[in-house]
């Protein structure tokens, strides 16, 4: 077992805190033994393990291992952020499909017929109003009493907001503010916009980026965790609120590049094994244990989902499980040209042998090729085969904020197109991909690379709006629109409808345009 720091992943067990599903914003607070006044004045380092399990919360579904839930679901392994950030930024987009088509997930990998009742939605949601009033309580707690290191952790759980409203501007577009001024309120409340959230969120992470400190425990925020955020909130503000930032988004992540630490790890294949809590790459992980935080929601859902018995020998990535689900599609691989002749070594993780390059059929195993860009081997060590994935979840790299350094120069965001494309080939040396002149260095090429290096990350379909690429019919990919070739889908798609539970929750809240 890799050495972590086991309060992350353990802490809240010792607290008998039972957190209520949420299925409302207005169903904000927990239910516990003590309050948490009286709970932190007894036991001061008890907070630790409430900002632990704030932190487990985007990579875990409960408390309890891997069969509980903070939120509401037939299948509690559904319900993990991970999982729903996996299948509603990747599945939807280019790069990945899954074949299973249970309840709701066929709408996603065929961007079709999508409505405000499918619970792949209703699941993103409910995580991010199950993190934001918890995070806000434990915030007011900690004004009525004194705990050591308390001005970070209050940064740190206000990232973790952020963090959360982050994916509710991203994937829904509106929705409501619960912070100190209102928490606990009675009322509905009212709706706020794509804007006012992005201000909201923007005004959180510049008031905390100052004071948190310029390194932390591992998997903890720290200065260029708040730094990269803010970079892609800047990054993406022209679809946010229809003014570019690309000024912003470049300043920060030159702040990440510059002052972070942080370098390009040796081999790219490192950042996705067991072993990746070494890498210096990876600014901000999603912890994974095979043994103290099991999930079916975390890695375990990318490895085995992308692993079967049925045309590989899946013990060759580390694990006993193979779910027979995920696979990449043309749209991904083809960016590499002929998979056997190419130099760059991220076309070799794609499982070819006993697979179709065409996809025919998205439900059929054999048509497209698994990625095995993760797996639960050591990179560097040895190995035994597991059923829960110990390899982290890289949510922010380095690489990201060179590929969001250069974009931004692109657009006409200042800095150094000299900077620009050596950060670009630094990332395609790395993978012994050929160095690019500065003549091939385009939005074009960038939005390519970005799949070349990122997908299954957590990004394709947020990029690929920016680019103005995701609606419409002028880029399609397999089985865009329920066709076999692509075909357009609606604009009203950049946002994903609003979850008949949470309308019904709140009168003030009103239906994304086209649902």
């Amino acid at each position: 077992m890799k050495n972590i720091n086991k309060k992350i992943i353990l802490g809240i067990s010792t607290l008998v805190l039972l957190f209520c599903s949420c299925s409302s914003e207005l169903d904000t607070e927990p239910k516990v033994e003590l309050s948490l006044e009286n709970l932190l004045a007894r036991d001061p380092g008890a907070v630790e393990g409430l900002l632990s399990k704030m932190y487990g919360t985007f990579a875990l579904s409960g408390p309890s291992g891997p069969g509980s839930s903070d939120i509401s679901g037939p299948d509690p392994g559904e319900t993990a952020f991970l999982r729903s950030i996996i299948n509603l930024q990747d599945f939807t987009a280019d790069g990945m499909k899954n074949r299973w088509g249970d309840d709701g997930l066929d709408q996603l990998t065929t961007t079709s017929s999508w409505d405000p009742n499918n619970k792949f939605f209703t699941y993103l949601y409910d995580r991010v109003y199950y993190i934001v009033p918890q995070t806000t309580n434990i915030i007011l707690a900690l004004d009525n009493v004194d705990v050591a290191n308390e001005e970070q952790i209050v940064s740190e759980l206000r990232f973790i907001r952020a963090l959360a409203y982050y994916y509710m501007i991203d994937c829904f577009g509106k929705g409501v503010i619960v912070n100190e001024s209102n928490y606990g309120s009675t009322e509905p409340l009212p709706e706020s916009s794509r804007t006012e959230l992005f201000e909201y969120v923007e005004s959180e992470l510049l008031a905390i980026e100052e004071g948190m400190p310029l390194t932390n425990s591992y998997g903890r925020a720290n200065k260029s965790v708040v730094r990269m955020l803010l970079a892609k909130l800047y990054l993406n503000a022209e679809v946010y609120t229809g003014t570019g930032r690309y000024n912003d988004a470049l300043t920060y992540a030159s702040l990440v590049i510059n002052e972070g630490g942080y370098t390009l790890s040796n081999n790219f294949v490192s950042n996705f094994s067991s072993d990746n809590d070494t890498s210096t790459e990876i600014i901000f992980p999603l912890i994974a244990d095979p043994v103290v935080s099991q999930s079916y929601g975390n890695t375990t859902y990318i490895v085995n989902g992308s692993l079967s018995t049925e045309t590989m020998n899946i013990n060759d990535f580390g694990s006993v499980d193979g779910w027979t689900g995920h696979r990449a599609t043309k749209a991904w691989y083809s960016l590499f040209g002929d998979l056997e002749t190419s130099t760059d070594d991220r076309a070799s993780l794609f499982w070819t042998e006993g697979h179709n390059y065409e996809m025919e059929d998205y439900k059929k195993w054999e048509d497209g090729y698994p990625s095995i860009k993760f797996r639960n081997t050591s990179f560097s060590g040895t190995s035994i085969a597991t059923s829960f994935s110990p390899t982290d979840f890289p949510l922010f790299r380095l690489s990201d904020a060179y590929l969001m350094y250069a974009e931004c120069a692109l657009r006409g965001g200042g800095g150094s197109q000299a900077d620009a494309l050596d950060y670009v080939n630094a990332i395609r040396t790395r993978s012994n991909a050929t160095a690019i002149t500065s003549s091939e260095l385009t939005l074009d090429f960038i939005i390519d690379e970005r799949a070349r290096e990122l997908n299954l990350e957590g990004h394709r379909r947020s990029d690929l709006i920016r680019f103005g690429r995701f609606t419409g019919g002028s880029y399609l990919w397999p089985w865009k629109g329920n066709n076999v070739n692509g075909a357009a889908i609606p604009a009203t798609y950049k946002l994903f409808p609003i979850p008949q539970t949470a309308l019904e929750a709140n009168l003030n809240l009103t239906q994304n345009t086209g649902y």
